[in-house]
């Protein structure tokens, strides 16, 4: 992980009250994680920390595009990623303890002699949710799939050749019980 210092925010300088940082994402910083969901991304994310005596409340907002493929034809597809997190810091004396315990995932603990905070997890982790999990092509304005017609017609095929041959074997299960 090479540019781990880009995402640390040393909040101890910080004067109390919100305070705005900006991220691009880009595809190195993904591939270096293990993400290959997408072949192209472009996120962007602003953060904002509002510092208050004993923790920190982050946003995280969001935005940019990323190039998939669609679930049901395989044409690229363009998304667009929008979506928006928060997260609560504690600052605590036993920050281990009170990860292991807490339930909630928008509540996050470090130890309070701590003066950075490291935002590529979180900043990883929101921007693959950002991604939608069904990703399919848009309809035309005449409500006519985006999908392409040789595949969606080849589905179409296999689909009945599978309706077929199930019917065919539920009566071929019904004529042992005849002998008996």
């Amino acid at each position: 992980m090479a540019h781990r210092r880009e995402f640390e925010i040393a909040f101890v300088g910080l004067k109390p009250g919100p305070h705005e940082f900006n991220y691009t994402l880009g595809n190195e910083f993904f591939t270096e994680r293990g993400a290959v969901d997408f072949s192209d991304i472009d996120a962007r994310v602003k953060v904002t920390l509002d510092k208050h005596p004993g923790f920190l409340q982050l946003k995280f907002e969001v935005g940019g595009q990323a190039d998939v493929q669609c679930d049901r034809c395989g044409n690229p597809l363009t998304l667009d990623l929008w979506d928006d997190f928060d997260m609560v810091v504690k600052l605590v004396e036993n920050p281990d303890e009170m990860n292991a315990s807490e339930e909630d995932p928008d509540i996050f603990y470090i130890g309070r002699q701590e003066s950075h905070i490291d935002l590529s997890n979180w900043l990883y982790d929101f921007v693959l949710l950002s991604i939608p999990v069904q990703r399919m092509c848009k309809e035309d304005a005449d409500g006519h799939s985006g999908c392409n017609p040789d595949v969606i017609q080849k589905l179409k095929e296999m689909e009945e050749r599978t309706r077929e041959n199930n019917a065919q074997n539920i009566w071929k299960d019904l004529d042992k019980f005849k002998q008996n």
